[in-house]
């Protein structure tokens, strides 16, 4: 066996070759975060490991802020990444954010209910789409680092912790910790030029990478298609 690839979450597919820019995938027990404002692609990037893990048959629990089962498993599908299979046998465990907490529920309860709600973390990865959506009526200081010992203890059993974070939610005093803490941070930029949408991934940290990681990558998102890696956007 692989003893390189038993460390590993693998996520690769033959038609993006986005794992060999990650260091062939993703180590076991971290806690991967992804920065970017409304548009940058933290969504498209969190759903394309979605389906790259769930091809290697992984367990993930998925929290969505803003999608609904249906419209999880249609965005999926717009992408070509179909997981209508996975979320039936349950291998893929997809919870949306008001049916968790309930409609009359105030959004102060939010935090509370992600950390203590039964089975959220059974799975082998946990993704968090938008955290920072989640916790910004919630969350001091105090609460951030039990948050972060609740994921760190949650890493220490192999489990793997990817965050979607938007830095305009949370003050620079509750966002600089889960920088500090993450063993993977990804920060997203999104440009418009002469009507093209340009997206570029910039690896600032990848803890006990396995391979070689890329610091750079431009991309984009096409209907049926996915994401798609472009060079050429950081050449």
């Amino acid at each position: 066996m692989d003893k390189k690839k038993d460390r590993l979450f693998l996520f690769d597919l033959d038609r993006d070759g986005l794992h060999r820019q990650m260091g062939g995938g993703i180590p076991k027990g971290t806690i991967m975060t992804i920065t970017g404002m409304d548009g940058a692609g933290k969504s498209a990037i969190a759903q394309r490991l979605i389906y790259g893990l769930t091809r290697h048959n992984y367990r993930l629990t998925v929290v969505s802020t803003e999608l609904t089962t249906k419209g999880f498993i249609d965005q999926m599908d717009s992408l070509d990444y179909p997981v209508m299979s996975d979320v039936l046998s349950r291998e893929l465990v997809f919870i949306p954010v008001f049916p968790l907490i309930g409609a009359a529920r105030k959004r102060e309860d939010f935090l509370g209910r992600l950390l203590t709600t039964k089975g959220i973390y059974d799975s082998d990865i946990i993704v968090i789409d938008t955290f920072s959506a989640l916790i910004k009526h919630d969350i001091d200081e105090e609460r951030a680092f039990e948050v972060l010992s609740f994921f760190k203890k949650m890493a220490g059993q192999s489990k793997t912790i990817i965050l979607t974070m938007d830095a305009r939610d949370l003050s620079e005093r509750i966002m600089a910790p889960f920088r500090s803490v993450s063993d993977i941070l990804i920060e997203l930029e999104r440009d418009v030029i002469e009507g093209s949408v340009e997206h570029k991934m910039f690896v600032t940290r990848f803890g006990t990478a396995q391979g070689p990681v890329s610091n750079a990558v431009g991309f984009r998102i096409e209907p049926g298609a996915g994401f798609i890696v472009d060079i050429t956007l950081v050449a």
